[in-house]
């Protein structure tokens, strides 16, 4: 079977959000013209509480897009976004929330983050994505989301690790680029990993 994850398509993350990625509500209608074509659709969603290790504000005299260590984890730090119960953390405006059949939260410790919608940074905890997907006998997945160099990579990469057929749905997804070139770096991170990079309109054909 075949599922498709929607990863982080929330109002933080497109424009006029917190930590909006450039043309991130661009993803929308790709998703929403996906989600016709699969039986089973998921959304990973950011779900952060106040006191997040993310979160610049929460590292008196630190700046967003600094990095620290904690707990032996590098993690960069990002504006106050998708934070628990608020607007921001809503899925974006447009997206068919309709036809997702179920909503992984992450990132919901705030020690630690969770780019990939599977596991926590460190890999201590799992999400239970895989349990869900698993259990509903997937082997294929196919990935779109936000952003791609951040939680869509570490999605896929997990996937890939997990033994999932992993498809990158490249035109539905959007960078960050908090240095150029970051989100074709990741791209061809995910393609050496094993990820098979489709368009949307390759996977509608």
């Amino acid at each position: 079977m075949k599922a498709l994850v929607v990863v982080d398509v929330q109002r933080d993350f497109v424009p006029g959000g917190a930590l909006a990625v450039p043309a991130g509500d661009e993803v929308v209608p790709v998703a929403n013209s996906l989600m016709k074509r699969f039986e089973l659709v998921v959304a990973t969603q950011d779900w952060h509480p106040p006191d997040h290790l993310s979160f610049a504000a929460n590292h008196p005299g630190r700046q967003v897009g600094d990095r620290v260590v904690v707990d032996g984890l590098e993690q960069v730090l990002w504006p106050v976004h998708c934070v628990q119960e608020t607007r921001g953390a809503a899925f974006a405006e447009g997206l068919d929330t309709s036809r997702i059949g179920h909503v992984v939260r992450k990132g919901t410790d705030p020690r630690i983050d969770s780019y990939s919608g599977f596991y926590d940074n460190a890999r201590r905890k799992t999400t239970g994505l895989h349990e869900y997907l698993r259990g509903r006998g997937v082997g294929t997945v196919y990935v779109l989301g936000l952003a791609t160099d951040y939680c869509v990579r570490f999605t896929v990469q997990d996937a890939l690790r997990l033994g999932y057929e992993t498809y990158l749905v490249v035109d539905g997804c959007r960078a960050v680029n908090l240095a150029a070139g970051d989100g074709a770096q990741a791209v061809a991170e995910m393609r050496a990993a094993g990820a098979k990079i489709v368009t949307s309109e390759e996977v509608l054909r």
